[in-house]
């Protein structure tokens, strides 16, 4: 069974989404590891409200922080230490989808980073949208995985930008799995149409 590690090259890029369509594609479960903020409408009741499929399980935080800030900070305000080895993956039979927090270098205590949690047999998915700044971003985060050893691709989220893709595309070298256009609205339907389109790339 295939583990899917998805991250971001910054915070609010589309890892939720893409995560979804991921899921959906594959029928697989999904873990958030650690969750700051926004207990009552986590990632996963996020991811849970738009998978059709009946196969995927849902599995539990190994940290459900209160905070929507640095998991560090925000285990900080929670008067708790995120301790690695409390962040066990699920058992499962099935194919796994896990979604990080934020980038690959935000701090999970003085010394981890959400990069720690990425196991080698992952194959690693990074969402990348475009804004000022965000080349420098997707570079930096794919080459730091490509330099660890990691099976890595792209996905792309919101509008195109031709220049951008096109230049991180020619420097990476890594496979696109596809593009998460600037829909209206994301649901169940949506979601669905997006798994078939990329069903073949994962």
């Amino acid at each position: 069974m295939k583990k899917y590690f998805i991250t971001g090259i910054s915070t609010e890029v589309g890892k939720t989404v893409a995560a979804a369509i991921v899921t959906e594609a594959l029928e697989a479960d999904y873990w958030k590891p650690v969750q700051a903020g926004e207990l009552d409408n986590c990632d996963t009741q996020k991811v849970k409200k738009l998978i059709s499929n009946t196969k995927s399980v849902f599995h539990s935080n190994s940290y459900a922080l209160k905070t929507p800030m640095s998991p560090h900070a925000a285990a900080e305000i929670d008067n708790v230490t995120i301790d690695i080895n409390n962040i066990k993956e699920p058992s499962t039979n099935n194919n796994l989808v896990i979604e990080g927090a934020g980038g690959l270098l935000v701090p999970l205590n003085d010394s981890e980073t959400i990069l720690d949690l990425i196991k080698p047999n992952y194959k690693v998915i990074v969402v990348s949208r475009h804004y000022l700044g965000s080349i420098n971003h997707t570079l930096l985060t794919v080459n730091l995985l490509k330099e660890k050893g990691f099976d890595v691709s792209i996905i792309f989220s919101g509008e195109e930008h031709k220049t951008t893709e096109d230049i991180i595309k020619k420097t990476t070298k890594v496979p696109v799995i596809g593009r998460i256009e600037e829909e209206p609205y994301f649901d169940k339907n949506v979601i669905k149409e997006y798994a078939e389109l990329f069903k073949d790339k994962l």
